[in-house]
């Protein structure tokens, strides 16, 4: 957990801003942990006993953050059906059959989310996506993140950072770890050692973004319209595009090997458990 989170309680007062995730991948580098003939989608593959999905609306729900707009594609109707059966299967409950009567025994964990199911089209790209899940945005600011990716990000602090500003979109810049080993070597063309996966100096767009409504006119088009691309690039040419820089935990899960690191480190502790 980042020191910021450590030394200040979770705040859950405040602006209540919508988040909208992206939940349409088809997870094409998942391979078989998707499930057999790619039945389960990729924002439904558990870490732990739990959906990644569930990991990142946890992340917002925390903080007082629970009214979610899920942009739907591929799986959708699987991502609405663990939902629907989303208390008898995570809490322990009588039933009273011949009458139908269903007791529960144990507190939901999830209480008090509102979660709006948006089909947003089988092989509409992000951009269309956010575009479309916005419709049913009330406000005038909201979040859009991604279903794949955990952070111990105060959400906050970027909500702050976003107001001074006064830009229409920011986006949570983050350090990454190389998919690649570095090769380290000398001026006589010697290898002289490896590192293994190492950070980047570079950041990238981690996800956990905050827009202003007036933001959707750059997100105008057809449902190939990628949010990473033509709108983000427009922000920044226009200097409507602010970041914030989470310097805490931050993974995304893109591969099984990836999945994997994340259940492990749940076992641990998970850095990203805020709540």
């Amino acid at each position: 957990m980042s020191d910021a989170l450590k030394t200040a309680p979770v705040r859950t007062g405040g602006e209540n801003v919508p988040v909208i995730i992206l939940c349409g991948g088809k997870g094409t580098r998942m391979g078989d942990l998707a499930g057999p003939n790619r039945i389960v989608p990729k924002p439904l593959v558990e870490i732990g006993d739990r959906p990644v999905l569930w990991h990142v609306m946890k992340i917002y729900a925390a903080q007082g953050f629970k009214e979610f707009i899920l942009a739907l594609g591929y799986g959708g109707d699987a991502i609405k059906r663990y939902f629907l059966e989303y208390d008898w299967r995570s809490r322990d409950f009588v039933l009273e059959l011949g009458n139908g009567g269903v007791g529960y025994l144990s507190p939901n964990d999830i209480a008090g989310w509102r979660v709006t199911f948006a089909d947003t089209g089988l092989e509409t790209m992000t951009g269309a996506r956010v575009r479309k899940a916005a419709a049913y945005v009330q406000g005038d600011r909201f979040f859009v993140t991604y279903a794949d990716g955990v952070a111990d990000i105060d959400l906050h602090a970027l909500l702050a950072h976003h107001r001074r500003q006064g830009l229409l979109a920011t986006i949570t810049g983050v350090k990454a770890f190389s998919r690649f080993g570095l090769m380290e070597t000398d001026e006589r063309g010697r290898v002289t050692g490896f590192q293994e996966k190492p950070l980047v100096d570079e950041m990238i767009n981690g996800g956990f973004m905050v827009f202003e409504r007036e933001a959707l006119s750059y997100l105008a088009g057809d449902d190939t319209l990628v949010l990473e691309q033509e709108p983000l690039r427009e922000l920044a040419s226009a200097e409507q595009l602010g970041v914030y820089h989470h310097q805490g935990f931050w993974r995304a899960m893109d591969t099984f090997k990836e999945a994997q690191e994340l259940s492990a480190l749940w076992e641990q502790g998970a850095p990203w458990r805020l709540w």
